[in-house]
């Protein structure tokens, strides 16, 4: 995994760009948390006469997790509900990334406590783009 300093995390998935974002959602699911959309970046392209490599954005969250966050600061729902973005490069890796919980905490001048809220889910992003 690595970190810049936009407070993007990437790291390398094992599987191909379906199967990360299914393996994904399951996890999700199984934890009782919502999975609002999926967006298929490469197919709304391809619909549009376009080509682009695979490339899909998972939106989800809890609001139980998510929620004292934006009461505590409204401009938070800027970065909520969170999302993971899983594309394939020119080299055929695919790659997930998503916004670094501290990084969410920092931008909007959280209790850096909330951290944790948005952290849970981190874990889950790693086993979905695990063996």
């Amino acid at each position: 995994m690595s970190e810049t300093d936009d407070g993007v995390v990437r790291m390398p998935s094992r599987h191909n760009v379906p199967k990360t974002i299914e393996r994904l959602q399951a996890l999700l699911r199984e934890r009782g948390i919502l999975v609002f959309a999926l967006i298929d970046f490469s197919g709304d392209a391809a619909r549009a006469g376009l080509t682009m490599r695979p490339e899909q954005m998972l939106i989800f969250g809890n609001p139980k997790a998510g929620t004292p966050l934006m009461v505590e600061s409204p401009i938070a729902g800027l970065d909520l509900p969170l999302k993971a973005l899983v594309w394939e490069d020119a080299e055929d890796k695919t790659w997930v990334a998503y916004n670094d919980p501290d990084y969410v905490v920092r931008r909007h001048r959280l209790t850096p406590a909330l951290s944790s809220n948005l952290a849970a889910v981190v874990p889950l992003l790693t086993q979905a783009a695990g063996p």
